[in-house]
């Protein structure tokens, strides 16, 4: 039984576009993150600019997990970072509404970008490179841009996980006015 180009079309337009905003959204995320990382090792290296209140930017080399924490298990960190990117791109297959999406893109980016980090900056052994961490709020670990679409994005997807599917529009779908 073959099935006519016309019903395949929609379901096709459908996993592409959920495809070209997740890698859309995900390659500004890394892109930035690599960016303000950048930016951070050439201008922070010798100095902390004091901007508001308690926040800083100060430059911090991180070999462990979240936080600074298990820097003896950098190999295994970066290792469940890719488990987390494989995970997490298996997830996008049900996925339909835009939020949802979004989530799944900012954590995406957010883990490729320190994974990157992992990879390609000096450190001991297999994946034992340092990510680069800047923003310091002085009551919270530092962080990076990374972290935080990590943490937008798991928030969405926790949010959206709790609402009605029914309750939002598909991405495709035009929302009713």
């Amino acid at each position: 039984m073959t099935t006519s180009p016309t019903t395949d079309a929609p379901s096709r337009h459908r996993l592409g576009s959920r495809w070209t905003l997740i890698g859309l959204v995900a390659l500004l995320v890394v892109g930035l993150d690599q960016l303000t990382k950048w930016w951070a090792l050439q201008t922070l290296d010798t100095r902390t600019i004091d901007l508001v209140w308690t926040l800083r930017l100060n430059l911090v080399l991180n070999r462990g997990a979240a936080f600074g924490l298990g820097s003896r298990y950098a190999p295994l960190i970066a290792l469940a970072a890719v488990v987390v990117v494989v995970f997490v791109l298996g997830t996008t297959r049900g996925l339909d509404a835009l939020w949802p999406r979004l989530g799944v893109a900012l954590v995406l980016g957010g883990a490729l970008g320190n994974l990157t980090d992992r990879v390609f900056r000096e450190g001991d052994g297999f994946l034992g490179g340092a990510v680069v961490d800047f923003v310091d709020l002085q009551w919270w670990p530092v962080f990076n841009v990374a972290d935080a679409a990590v943490c937008v994005g798991a928030a969405l997807l926790v949010l959206t996980a709790a609402r009605d599917p029914g309750d939002e529009p598909a991405a495709s779908e035009p929302a009713a006015s």
